[in-house]
């Protein structure tokens, strides 16, 4: 019954995964090194051109993410083109600077304008956060582009872009709402608008988002292309969801296949939060002194020094704490080989770029050396005890955070920790079920950990 369940979740998810984009015709093209995702908008007439856009995305981020922007463009008639700065995505390139930025919006525009259904006279630029920083110099320096949207921009431009929207969430920072309401004061046909109830990531799925997108590129561009229904922006991510969780459900009836173990919890001895804090301590600021730089995988290089650290600190202390089980090498292997579909196909197909590219195929690995070394000590550390896990998963996360903070590493990492928060409380439930089927600790370490590392490795930017 619960291998039915999951089946019909994946079922359903991968449908709406699908579906998404409606009738428009995607592509994908590869120009002077930039990955290039075009979409056409249904019902063009014979030689007919229609305004073009294009959308970028933020630190992180990849054209995959801004995905629900083509939807809702083309719906409404736009030809559409997303790129993949360097460092992000399928771009096997070092993110350098804003030079490249530049250089790869250029690339995108003038791809756009060479469409043959696109009238290259009526150019728009779309852009979240780094993205947004980047559109707003572009059409500083390039007048030709009609109009500009602005989401989440993190800094007043230096030059006057005409028709620029700025939308912020009413979430975010402080300092992104300033930085909307202080531009839009200085610039011209300008004008800035909160969408409440969002933060930095969630406002690229508030439909009105998408709403005061469309309404402002309408008004500059002579009105409605077409009057179609705006797609929901949570049309991919809800597909996404219902196949991750598929994925979830099907964990149960894999493992009671693999491991037909039960056992009851541990439980989990409070003294232990005194070596998990101090460790935790101890690792952030050792880890701020070590020559990481090495390591080309932005923000990525502190946190995985961090989760090394932390991780021979807790085995240290563990040493002396009771044997694992024993368990078949194939059972782990077939374990490891879910936990990646679990991750990976869900987000590929419906949210971000998580396919390694260039460097990541090493970087992955070392990411995952680190999360597992960490899992693996606090398995053994607190005897699989679910709140223990949990324990070293938050004192993780805060020590991640105050080191972001405190300026012992890149202060990009604090947009990286909600993300790794959901993953290590993931993780964590992983633990919980297969703990209770008697699986081996290095098996729910190795598979769990790698729930975490993929997509922190297949995200940070890769830098030169």
């Amino acid at each position: 019954m619960v291998a039915l369940i999951a089946a019909v979740l994946g079922a359903t998810g991968l449908g709406l995964v699908a579906s998404a984009g409606g009738a428009a015709t995607p592509g994908r093209e590869v120009v002077e090194g930039v990955p290039l995702y075009e979409t056409h908008p249904a019902g063009l007439k014979p030689g007919e051109r229609r305004p073009g856009v294009v959308v970028a995305h933020g630190y992180a981020g990849s054209a995959k993410l801004m995905m629900p922007f083509a939807d809702t463009l083309a719906a409404r008639g736009y030809v559409v083109v997303l790129l993949d700065f360097a460092g992000h995505g399928a771009n096997s390139a070092a993110r350098t600077g804003n030079a490249a930025l530049q250089r790869e919006l250029e690339v995108a525009v003038t791809h756009l304008r060479g469409l043959p259904d696109v009238d290259g006279a009526r150019i728009a630029l779309v852009g979240h956060s780094m993205g947004a920083s980047a559109v707003t110099e572009y059409a500083a320096a390039h007048p030709e582009i009609v109009t500009t949207t602005a989401i989440s921009l993190p800094a007043v431009p230096d030059g006057q872009p005409k028709n620029l929207l700025l939308l912020v969430g009413g979430n975010e920072f402080p300092g992104f709402r300033t930085t909307a309401t202080e531009a839009a004061a200085r610039i011209a046909d300008s004008r800035a608008v909160t969408i409440p109830g969002v933060e930095h990531i969630s406002i690229l799925y508030a439909p009105r988002t998408h709403r005061e997108t469309i309404d402002w590129l309408d008004q500059h561009f002579g009105g409605p292309i077409t009057r179609a229904a705006i797609p929901s922006p949570l049309h991919r991510m809800a597909g996404a969801g219902l196949l991750f969780a598929g994925f979830l459900v099907g964990l149960y009836p894999l493992a009671r296949l693999l491991f037909r173990g039960s056992t009851p919890r541990a439980r989990f001895r409070p003294i232990l939060l005194l070596p998990i804090a101090g460790g935790a301590v101890v690792a952030a600021l050792v880890a701020a002194v070590l020559p990481t730089s090495w390591f080309p995988l932005d923000s990525g290089d502190y946190a995985v020094a961090f989760t090394f650290l932390l991780g021979a600190l807790l085995l240290i202390v563990a040493r002396r704490g009771p044997a694992t089980p024993r368990g078949s090498v194939l059972a782990a292997v077939a374990l490891v080989l879910y936990a990646a579909a679990t991750i990976v196909i869900p987000l590929q197909l419906g949210f971000t770029n998580v396919w390694p590219a260039g460097a990541r195929w090493w970087l992955l690995p070392v990411v995952w050396a680190g999360f597992a070394l960490l899992s693996y000590a606090a398995e053994r550390l607190t005897r699989g005890s679910t709140l223990g896990v949990l324990a070293v998963a938050a004192a993780t996360v805060a020590a991640l955070t105050a080191a972001a903070v405190l300026g012992l590493t890149n202060g990009f990492l604090l947009l990286v920790v909600p993300l790794l928060a959901v993953l290590l409380v993931l993780q964590a439930g992983w633990s919980a079920l297969l703990n209770r089927l008697v699986a081996p600790s290095w098996a729910i370490a190795l598979a769990g950990s790698l729930l975490v590392a993929w997509p922190i490795a297949a995200t940070l930017p890769i830098t030169a």
